[in-house]
């Protein structure tokens, strides 16, 4: 608990702004958690300069005693930035939050140089500096993790885009080979791909091929039933290409019941297929 004394803070940190700037620039390039490898001078300098002057505004606002009020706001706010632009640029959550808690030391030595004569006031702002750098060291790691699990899910949805390719094959005649495990995360990602170019394409057929998949259980079995429900809702005629013997075996082990959907052993025969539902055809040219 803080002492009613009156904070000396505002006027400490006000007056010896450009040296506590200094001094607390020099503590995070002698740290190796400043990781200068991944960030620059200027860009250290500017993120110092800005978030000491939002500490400052705070502070001569009045909240020295509660960094969760609104007079840090702005001050979380660019924790919040920091904390996204280096979770990008590859810092761990020490590293991070190293970033407010190298300010620690500065405001010490600031506070015992100005108010050595008065120990009760040197014991009273050293325990409101500990309460307020260490509260916003909380709040830095937090924004850095929400930052990195945002960051992760976006690229694990990148990857899964990446993963579901469709490939228009010939008028009217798309196809979608799908590699690795079909999952229902990956599922709806697939059905939205292929119904957008179908509707993109106007095709009549899509062509599934599964060869790239590991293994078919019920689940992936009741997952590849649906994007072919789907597509048939979107007026196209779906095929599944890629049954293997080993898959033709588990889906009748499972008595999984594919209904009218077409199989074909490789994606050529299904081509072959898909061109006959479109009326086309391919004649071979003799040498």
């Amino acid at each position: 608990m803080t002492s009613a004394t009156p904070s000396r803070l505002p006027e400490l940190v006000s007056r010896n702004a450009k040296p506590l700037l200094a001094s607390w620039l020099a503590h995070q390039r002698a740290s190796s958690a400043a990781r200068l490898d991944l960030i620059s001078n200027s860009e250290l300098d500017d993120q110092s300069k800005r978030f000491l002057a939002s500490v400052e505004a705070a502070l001569n606002a009045g909240s020295y005693d509660d960094p969760s009020s609104n007079g840090w706001t702005d001050a979380r706010e660019l924790l919040r930035e920091i904390s996204r632009s280096r979770a990008i640029q590859g810092f761990s959550p020490n590293e991070t939050a190293s970033f407010v808690f190298s300010l620690k030391q500065p405001l010490f030595d600031l506070v015992r140089r100005e108010l050595g004569a008065q120990p009760q006031q040197v014991a009273d702002e050293t325990w409101r500096i500990s309460l307020i750098v260490d509260q916003l060291g909380l709040f830095t790691m937090e924004a850095f993790q929400q930052s990195r699990e945002e960051i992760i899910a976006r690229q694990q949805q990148e990857l899964l885009e990446l993963s579901t390719p469709v490939v228009r094959l010939w008028d009217r005649i798309l196809a979608l080979p799908l590699v690795g495990t079909l999952d229902s995360a990956r599922t709806q990602v697939v059905m939205e791909s292929l119904l957008e170019r179908i509707v993109e394409t106007g095709s009549e057929v899509a062509i599934i091929d599964i060869t790239g998949v590991p293994t078919v259980d019920t689940l992936v079995a009741q997952h590849l039933l649906k994007t072919v429900a789907a597509t048939r809702l979107m007026g196209a005629d779906c095929i599944i290409s890629g049954i293997r013997p080993q898959i033709a075996q588990t889906i009748v082990h499972l008595g999984v019941d594919l209904g009218a959907v077409i199989t074909k052993a490789t994606l050529a025969d299904a081509f072959a297929v898909a061109l006959k539902m479109t009326g086309a055809s391919l004649t071979s040219r003799s040498t």
